[in-house]
């Protein structure tokens, strides 16, 4: 964890569900995090961005609807497959 930078930057003018949904799409894009992974539990993304879990909860129904993430009912929030090949 270290001098890793903080995912949300209070002095910015964006809302904090911006900045996580932004930071788990980095790793997306990355490649931290692979098509078909299973994305963290809300309370652990939480607590490593150190925000609220309401905070995540909104940052991945963003995702959701830029079609980066699917959730799944009792199974939990998985990375979608690329659809451009």
């Amino acid at each position: 964890m270290g001098d890793q930078e903080p995912v949300v930057d209070p002095s910015r003018p964006v809302y904090a569900w911006q900045q996580v949904a932004d930071w788990i799409a980095r790793r997306i894009e990355t490649g931290e995090l692979l098509p078909g992974a299973r994305l963290e539990g809300e309370r652990e993304m939480a607590q490593q961005a150190g925000v609220a879990i309401g905070t995540v909860r909104r940052a991945v129904e963003d995702l959701r609807q830029r079609g980066l993430v699917v959730t799944l009912p009792a199974k939990g929030t998985y990375i979608a497959e690329r659809a451009d090949s």
